[in-house]
């Protein structure tokens, strides 16, 4: 028989009642690609690279020897070259990559260049571009195969890999003595004997990131021991006030129900967190959590980021691609910034909301995706609707249950445990010996409007742990804006006397000078006696500073 006659057809009989698939006599199974990318990307996360490649290339060498053994009392080859490459033509047959050209040979001199690689399609999608090469299963079955038809030890590596960014896949087949030392590293990961040292490394490694996890978590909950009393959610969601008490616990109830979800709130509010509270209450919380900003990327790459892409659709699209959909499989995706979508990727997502399907670009299959979708902006998307920006039944598929985000000027109750806790996270993370509030930085944090919500106080909070001469933070620790803030209504609902709030106005302006009267007089626009008697009044000397508040 001839390498040109080979016909998977033949090779493959598939029993429909039983569901029993043989190949060359022998059981088979069909895998998912991605399913395999999956599994790689969980050995590698757990096990560490090398433990990873030694147990893909070990399956793969083992599926090569089997094929070997197969194809040898199954055919009859015209001659060695047939038998030889038969091994590398089943593979592409298999889905496993393409061949150009079809004679190729690792064995030759030249190699053999593969186009199109699922091992380096998956570990990109799953693992992102790799510095070494990553076609550890092919090199493994291509090795099997030619070890086991050629009865002495075969080695295949990689010389050029698409999973490291190079334009294809290239592998050789050498010897151990004709790859000499230049390569033993990589020879080592077809030996099992190997693999127990590896695991045992491996387990080492584990153990003492554990230890360095438990220290570091050992730290956290000293530092976040002396805010304890203001947390009253977890991840680090303080609910002193009415607004947000209320939004947590309607958050609670609806994450246990596998409904969309949609955010609403200002910029910086926190709807991220919110979002990720859900998924954690919720049955999925198993599941992989996965957040993408609308916004920032453009319709065309959108619709690729979300649904995924077939290799082909376009330029640069080198390989087969899952989208976010598929990556958040059994879990959560959130989009945020939903409001910025374009009107033609409205449609797209509407349908995939509705369907619970989606098609990667340049293909024409529909596949079928579980996941919960959290949606999130800080537009107004009555107001675009009313406008044409907005789908109206998009807005409606997306908001089954609201969670409107209070702006942090709205819930001031929060804003001193919110700084506590943020603040104490802060010294964990730049190491600072800083632990607290001075009174005066406190009550100028109170005076502030926050514009920037709570993403606004966390970077004031880690400015003020960078910036701390001592073990707390003093109100010189602040940026100018939050120190040059005045009192403003706190929002309870109590209307103050007129005289109160004149007093209150005059010594914020007091303390931002210093307790320098003069300067303060010329900028409120009375004179210097007028002032004078009002500080007495209020039991400030003259030429003293005003006490802090």
């Amino acid at each position: 028989m001839k390498i040109e006659d080979l016909n998977i057809q033949e090779l493959v009989e598939f029993d429909a009642e039983s569901g029993l698939i043989r190949f060359a006599g022998q059981r088979a199974l069909i895998l998912d690609a991605t399913a395999m990318g999956s599994l790689r990307r969980d050995l590698i996360e757990h096990f560490g690279v090398t433990v990873a490649r030694g147990i893909l290339t070990r399956l793969g060498y083992i599926h090569g020897w089997r094929m070997a053994e197969a194809m040898q009392a199954h055919f009859k080859w015209d001659t060695d070259e047939d038998r030889r490459q038969a091994g590398m033509r089943i593979p592409m047959l298999e889905g496993m990559y393409s061949v150009q050209p079809l004679t190729s040979d690792p064995l030759s001199k030249e190699g053999m260049t593969l186009l199109g690689s699922y091992e380096a399609e998956q570990h990109i999608a799953h693992l992102g571009r790799s510095d070494a090469t990553v076609c550890w299963m092919i090199c493994g079955l291509a090795s099997g195969y030619l070890s086991r038809t050629l009865d002495r030890k075969i080695y295949v590596l990689e010389e050029r890999c698409l999973g490291r960014g190079d334009a294809a896949c290239h592998l050789l087949g050498r010897t151990r003595e004709e790859w000499g030392d230049d390569r033993a590293e990589e020879l080592r990961f077809f030996h099992l004997e190997n693999l127990n040292g590896w695991l045992d490394d491996s387990l080492h490694q584990i153990t003492e990131s554990l230890k360095e996890a438990e220290k570091k978590l050992r730290e956290k909950v000293r530092a976040l021991s002396r805010v304890a009393r203001e947390l009253e959610e977890p991840l680090g969601m303080v609910a002193r006030s009415a607004s947000m008490q209320r939004l947590i616990d309607l958050a609670r109830r609806i994450a246990k129900v596998d409904t969309t979800v949609l955010i609403t709130g200002e910029s910086g509010t926190g709807k991220e967190r919110v979002a990720r509270f859900v998924h954690d209450q919720s049955t999925r919380a198993s599941g992989p959590f996965i957040a993408i900003n609308c916004g920032a990327i453009t319709e065309t790459l959108l619709e690729s980021e979300l649904f995924g892409h077939a290799r082909g659709a376009f330029t640069g699209a080198e390989f087969n691609r899952p989208g976010l959909f598929e990556a958040a499989n059994g879990g959560t995706l959130l989009l945020d910034e939903v409001g910025e979508v374009s009107p033609g990727m409205q449609v797209k997502l509407l349908r995939a909301l509705q369907e619970r399907e989606i098609r990667r670009v340049g293909e024409n299959q529909s596949r079928h995706v579980n996941v919960r979708v959290i949606a999130a902006t800080n537009r107004e998307l009555t107001k675009d609707i009313a406008e044409g920006r907005f789908r109206k039944d998009l807005y409606y598929r997306l908001n089954v249950v609201e969670l409107h985000m209070p702006a942090l000027r709205d819930r001031r109750e929060d804003i001193l445990p919110l700084a506590r806790v943020l603040l104490a996270e802060a010294a964990l993370r730049l190491k600072r010996p800083v632990s607290g509030l001075s009174p005066r930085a406190a009550d100028q944090l109170l005076r502030y409007d926050w514009p920037g919500n709570v993403r606004e106080l966390e970077n004031v909070m880690e400015r003020a742990v960078a910036l701390a001469r001592v073990t707390r933070t003093e109100l010189e620790d602040l940026p100018e804006e939050v120190r040059q803030a005045i009192a403003i209504p706190n929002g309870s609902g109590l209307v103050k006397a007129l005289d109160d709030v004149e007093k209150e106005y005059i010594m914020s302006v007091l303390d931002r000078n210093g307790g320098n009267q003069a300067r303060t007089a010329e900028q409120l626009g009375i004179g210097t006696a007028t002032l004078y008697r009002k500080l007495k009044k209020y039991g400030v000397d003259r030429g003293k500073s005003a006490p802090a508040k």
